[in-house]
Parts: structure tokens; sequence; C-alpha cells
């Protein structure tokens, strides 16, 4: 990646864009901030306390001492307690600041994961597949996780604005000339604290964006672990992760090589500075003009003059990050595509009625890709209790029509009614109680059997093994090492396509849906199953209208009526020996899937 001037109006803004981003957090969590914030100040004004103490016990005891040939008690005990008394209070200072600052921290990360992760599930199919599950992933943690890291310092960067400004005043009143050497190696440690900030912050930011691409790479490696594996792409798949892996390194180098310049600067400029004071002191203690106390607080106080500056720095070099990741989540929960839900229900417990209205439907654009294929006009009806089977070629529309009926998406033009109710009108809560759908692809957690066909629902075993038996599912899950209890893996990877895809279709009988659709949901099983199951479907005392996308002839006889689609349209409608008779395309894409599924 090339490396990028930033202009300083561009920092400027980098910086305060950063602070805005902290704003709403302390408008977000006002109590913890305050909490942090007094704890800080307490700690700041207890450690130019210390400085302050350290001096007093140094003239009446140790200098005293020295002189009298003897401690004296009464200055011993006093100072003593006066150590002791300022070691609790800062030690209570830091017990505020911590606690407050960890709390906001921490309550503001798990408030905008929940927004990002709400967001999602109101967001549209669509918008999901625009984007990779890396970059969702890395939304939801690592910049949320930018977002806020530099609001926690923040507390005990305003806090220590106590200590600068006392240390600033016990300063000028023990010492003017010691004053005027502080003042020169104060500016020299501002302005080489601005340019070790200056030059990280591109760096840093750089290195934020490139920890989402390599967390991006390496989820979809893993995910298509099986693809990876069995057509031999390990090595190319190692050298993509290698790739964005370095392209992280290099940017963390530099970041290190600025460090390892800037840093050791700024830990011995301090310590110059005191060596500097210390000679000049002593010339002034050894006049008469300052005592060793008065050296030694003065010493002391300037040791911490750097600390608030180095503070302040690293909460600077921290705010780029913050808007990056910032920037990400906004694009997130700034998202307008989200479909309004509706206010409505649907009452009964009958199976129900499904019209389908002169629907159209486009894909839209992808990056450089066009505007893909869709619906133009598809028009149907399934009275209550009939099964429907929609046949058409790859690409034809047929899942577009069951994403549209279970409202993964809203049509361009068109109603999909349920019980001649507008979906669109219809609670998404609501028409997910009354209709259920079964994909292809057959999604399991990492979870029990029971677990993932109740999906933590109330439903008891009983329920849960007559929808496997109808599922034709019962016979290899009752074999299964624990039964009902088998943890079956990530994603279901201890089964077969077939198994996954039944248990799939079972978590969609346990709640005995009105509307049933099933997209090519048994693909995987063979066609003695699957006629079973259709069979079994038809047979059973469930509410359901069936809406099943069929290949296999067996299959597609049993349908109460066929609704063949071609290029977006219904072609036809009618029985199967209907349209093997009066449809060619028909009679030509069910013979050709025939032979291919002849051994």
């Amino acid at each position: 990646m090339a490396a990028t001037t930033t202009r300083p109006a561009d920092r400027a803004g980098i910086v305060r864009r950063g602070f805005r981003v902290l704003g709403m957090g302390i408008r977000l969590q006002p109590r913890s901030f305050a909490v942090a914030v007094g704890g800080a100040a307490l700690y700041g004004a207890m450690t130019v306390a210390s400085a302050v103490v350290l001096g007093r016990v140094t003239d009446g005891v140790i200098v005293a001492a020295f002189a009298a040939g003897e401690v004296p008690r009464a200055a011993l005990a006093a100072g003593s307690a006066a150590i002791v008394g300022v070691a609790v209070a800062k030690a209570l200072g830091i017990i505020l600041r911590r606690t407050g600052a960890t709390y906001m921290q921490a309550r503001l990360e798990a408030l905008f994961r929940r927004r990002v992760t709400e967001q999602y599930q109101r967001l549209p199919l669509a918008w999901h597949q625009r984007r990779s599950t890396g970059s969702l992933l890395s939304n939801a943690n690592a910049d949320v996780e930018s977002m806020w890291w530099p609001i926690a310092p923040l507390p005990f960067a305003l806090g220590v604005l106590v200590m600068l400004a006392i240390t600033g005043a016990a300063l000028v009143t023990t010492d003017l000339a010691l004053t005027g050497v502080a003042l020169l190696v104060g500016p020299a440690l501002g302005v080489l604290n601005w340019r070790y900030n200056r030059r990280i912050k591109g760096p840093a930011t750089r290195a934020q964006q490139l920890r989402a691409d390599v967390s991006g790479v390496a989820h979809e490696s893993f995910d298509a672990a099986l693809v990876v594996k069995t057509l031999g792409r390990e090595r190319a798949e190692t050298a993509r992760f290698r790739r964005e892996s370095e392209r992280l390194r290099d940017e963390l180098v530099q970041m290190g090589r600025i460090r390892a310049l800037y840093e050791p600067l700024l830990d011995a400029l301090p310590h110059a500075g005191v060596l500097l004071i210390v000679v000049v002191g002593s010339w002034r203690v050894a006049t008469g003009a300052l005592s060793a106390g008065e050296l030694v607080t003065f010493a002391y106080l300037f040791t911490l003059l750097a600390f608030p500056l180095r503070l302040f720095g690293f909460l600077l070099s921290e705010l780029p990050r913050a808007v990056v990741g910032w920037d990400r989540v906004r694009t997130v929960l700034d998202a307008d595509e989200a479909l309004p839900d509706g206010e409505g229900g649907i009452d009964g417990d009958h199976p129900a009625r499904v019209d389908v209205l002169s629907l159209a439907f486009t894909y839209p654009a992808q990056g450089r890709a066009p505007a893909g294929r869709g619906l133009r006009d598809v028009t149907f009806s399934a009275a209550p209790g009939r099964t429907i089977a929609l046949v058409g070629a790859t690409g034809a529309g047929k899942s577009t029509v069951a994403n549209l009926l279970v409202r993964l998406a809203d049509p361009d033009a068109g109603t999909v009614a349920i019980d001649r109710r507008d979906v669109r009108g219809v609670a998404r809560a609501a028409l997910a109680q009354h209709v259920g759908v079964v994909f292809q692809q057959s999604f399991l957690f990492d979870a029990s059997v029971r677990d993932n066909v109740t999906l933590g629902e109330p439903y008891d075993d009983d329920a849960v093994a007559a929808a496997l038996r109808l599922a034709q599912a019962w016979d290899f899950v009752s074999a299964l090492p624990e039964g009902l209890d088998t943890v079956v893996g990530e994603r279901g990877t201890s089964l077969s396509g077939g198994q996954r895809q039944r248990l799939a279709l079972a978590r969609a009988l346990v709640r005995r849906p009105r509307l049933l659709i099933l997209d090519d949901a048994t693909s995987s099983v063979d066609a003695a199953v699957e006629a079973a199951i259709l069979r079994g479907l038809q047979e059973a005392a469930l509410p359901s209208t069936v809406v099943v996308i069929a290949y296999r002839r067996a299959t597609i006889a049993l349908a109460d009526e066929i609704v063949f689609i071609a290029d977006g349209a219904v072609r036809a409608r009618g029985s199967h020996e209907h349209l093997l008779a009066a449809e060619p395309a028909y009679a030509r894409l069910v013979s050709a899937h025939d032979s291919r599924a002849e051994p």
C-alpha cells in the first residue's frame, strides 16, 4: 500500500472528528465519565501533594536529622502520616478512575455492538449479500473496539489537567530561575510529542483498515475449508492470506520504527531536564536562594510535567483509529435499506391462502456488475391446503419468488398476499409465526439436535419427535450416540447433506406453519425419501399450504398444480400431465433432469 501524506487541515479534521466521537460517548455515559474524571482529578491533586509532602519531609526530617544529630520523632510521625494519607487518597483516585473508565468503555462497546447487530437484523438479505462476512464481523467487533479505545484514557487526560495546573503554579512559586530552566525543556518536549503524533497517525489508520482486511480473508478461507481442501487450493489461500498479512505487518513495522525513534527521546528528555535542574538547583541551594527540600520538590514536580504531555500525545495518536472505526460502524448504522415493518397480524389456524399478483423484481447492481435478472410478471394463487410446485430452469426466478413470499425483500411491483392481506402490512414477528421456509442451504448451529429444531422455543420432546418423523429424520436421529442431545458440530458438519436438510425441515414443521415453503429443500436426499416427505406432508394433520420448488418428476407429480416459470415470468400453469403435453419447454426441462438423475 502506498504511503499517503496527510495535510494539516486533514489532521486537524481527524482530531476534531475524534473528539466528537468521544463527546458522543460522554453524552451516552455521563455518570461513569464523571466518576472517572473525579478519580483522575483526585489522583492528579494527590500526585502534586506527594511532591510537596516529600519536600517538607526532606527539610523537616532528613535535613533536620543531619543538623541535630537525631531524628525528630514528632516531625517523623507527622511526615509518615502525611505520606500515608496522600498515598491512600491517590489509590482511591486510581480506583475511581479505572472503575469509571472501564465501565464506561465496556458499556459503550456493548451498546454499539447491539446497535450494529440489531441493524443487521433489520437490513434486507440483498444488503448482506453485497458484503463479506469478514467485513460484517469486523464492523461489530474490531471497529467498535477501535471506536471506543481512546475513551478510557480520556478521563485520565482531563483529570491530570488539575495536576498540570497545580504543578505549574507550584513551580512558579518555588523558584523563578528553575522555572526558566523548565520552560526550556517543556516546549521541546511538546514539539517532539507533536511530531511523533503527526507521523504515527497515517500508519495507525492504515493498520486499522488492514486488520479488517486480514480478518475478512481469514474468515473466508476458513468458511470455505471444504472447497480449499478438495480443490487443492491450500497454497493459493495461504499465499493470499500471506499477502494481506504482510501488508499489515509492513504498516505495524512502520509504526514500530516511528515509536523506536520518538519514544526513547520522549523518555530521555524529561530526565535530561531533571539533571539540568539538579545542576542549577544545587548552585541555588549553595547560594542560599533555595532549600534542599524545595529543590527536591521542584525536581519531582518537573518530572510530573512530562506525564500529562505523554498522556495527551497517546490520546491524540489513538483518535485516528477511533475515527476510522466510527466511519465503518456508521456505514452500517446509517444504512437506510431496511424494510419497513408492518403493524398487523394474520389470524387463524387453518392453511393459508396465497395470492401472488403481477410480481416484478430486479436485483440491484453490485460493484461493477450490472443489475441482475429477477421477475417480470409472476401471478399465481394457492388455495388453502393445496401443494403448488414452482418449476423452472436455473435462474428463472423461483428462489426470488420464495424470498418475496417470506418478505426477505419487497417487490418492485405487484403484491404478495397471505389470506388476502399484503405481507408488507404484516409485522415480521407475526409473519414468522405463520410462514415456515426451508432453503437448499441448510444452516445448523453448533448445538444439539433438539436445540437446532426448537431454536430455544418451548416445544416438548414429543413435538420435536413428531416433526423429525414427518421430515423422515427420526430414524437417523434416534441412532445418534445421544439422540436428541447429540451435538451436531459447527454448521452440522457431523451430518450428511441430506440429514442436515431433514433437520432444517423438522425445524420448520415443529412450528406447524400455515404456509410452508420448500426452496429445493430436499435436493440432497434421494427421490424415495423426498417422495415420502411430501406424501407425509399431504397426509399429516398439518395446517399448511405448501409451495415447493422442485425438479424431480416424482416430486412434481405429487403437487396439486404446477407453476412453470421461465425468464422471470409464468409461462404456464396446470397439472403435471397437462404441462407435459402442452408446454415443450417444461417437458424438456423435466426430462433433462430425469436423464441426469439416472445412475
